[in-house]
C-alpha cells in the first residue's frame, strides 16, 4: 500500500476536524491538535480558503467549512435524481399557472437549470436546461441564496462578478442581503425584470434530507400576465411544489 501524500493528508485531516461540536476552529487550535507549526497550518488553511473549502468568520477570525464542500455534497445528492422526483410537481405548477416552470440546483455558486416545462409564450427566456444563471438577480437563485447561512451568502456575493442585466438589476450587496432576509421569512422569491426585461418570476427553495437548500423551483412568464391574482396563485402553488419536492428528497421542512 502506497503512503499518502503528506500535504493532501494534512489538508483532509484539517477538514475532518470540523463537526457539529467544532463548527469553528482557529489556527492555534488546529496547530496544537496536529502537532504542527502555526506557519504550516496557516499555509494549508489559506489554501483551503482560496479554494472555497473553508471560510473565515469576519468577527471571530476563526474558520468554518465553506461553500465548496456544500457544493460537492450537492453533487452527491444528485444521485437521488431530483429531476425524476420533481417531475410530477412541475407539471402540476404548469397546469395551474400556464407559465414556464423551472427546476434548478445549486452548482459552483450558480443556479444550474435541470428541467424546464415551457409555455407557448413568445417571450424568449434567459433560461435553458443545462445553462447556469447568477444567484443574486434571479428568482431561482435568490430562493437558494436566502437559505444559506450569512457567511456563505457573503462569500458567494463577494466572489460573483456583479453585472447589470437590466436597469432593474440590484448590484448593492447590502440591499441584496436585506431582500434575502425577507425572502427567507416569507418562503418565496421574486424576480421582477432583474435578469430580463418583461419577465416576472416566483420561486421557492428545495431542501435535502439534511434540510439544506439544494435548489429551487419557479414559475415565470411575461410580466403583463402576472396580475395580482395570478401572483397569489403562483406563490401558493410554487411553495406547495417546493415543499413536496423537498419531502421527496427526504427533508422534514
Amino acid at each position: 500500500m502506497s503512503k499518502p501524500i503528506q500535504s493532501v493528508d494534512r489538508a483532509l485531516t484539517i477538514l475532518e476536524m470540523f463537526n457539529e461540536r467544532n463548527a469553528e476552529l482557529g489556527i492555534l487550535e488546529v496547530s496544537e491538535r496536529m502537532g504542527l507549526p502555526k506557519s504550516t497550518v496557516h499555509g494549508i488553511i489559506k489554501t483551503l480558503v482560496m479554494r472555497g473549502y473553508l471560510i473565515q468568520n469576519s468577527e471571530t477570525k476563526r474558520y468554518k467549512l465553506g461553500i465548496r464542500l456544500f457544493e460537492l455534497g450537492n453533487t452527491v445528492s444528485k444521485g437521488l435524481d431530483i429531476k425524476e422526483k420533481a417531475g410530477p410537481y412541475l407539471k402540476e405548477v404548469f397546469s395551474q399557472t400556464g407559465e414556464t416552470v423551472h427546476l434548478v440546483q445549486l452548482e459552483n455558486n450558480e443556479a444550474f437549470y435541470v428541467d424546464k416545462h415551457e409555455s407557448d409564450s413568445a417571450l424568449r427566456m434567459y433560461s435553458q436546461v443545462g445553462r447556469k444563471a447568477p444567484l443574486y438577480c434571479t428568482g431561482v437563485g435568490k430562493a437558494i441564496l436566502a437559505h444559506l447561512d450569512k457567511e456563505m451568502q457573503l462569500a458567494i456575493l463577494q466572489s460573483t462578478k456583479m453585472e447589470a442585466y437590466t436597469e432593474k438589476t440590484i448590484l448593492d450587496k447590502n440591499v441584496i442581503l436585506e431582500e434575502l432576509e425577507k425572502i427567507k421569512e416569507r418562503g418565496y422569491a421574486t424576480d421582477d425584470e432583474e435578469i430580463e426585461m418583461g419577465l416576472f418570476c416566483v420561486a421557492a427553495p428545495i431542501f435535502d434530507s439534511n434540510n439544506r437548500v439544494i435548489g429551487s423551483v419557479s414559475t415565470a412568464g411575461p410580466k403583463f400576465r402576472f396580475t395580482e391574482e395570478k401572483i397569489e396563485i403562483a406563490k401558493q402553488c410554487i411553495r406547495e411544489a417546493a415543499r413536496s419536492i423537498s419531502r421527496e428528497m427526504g427533508s422534514t421542512k
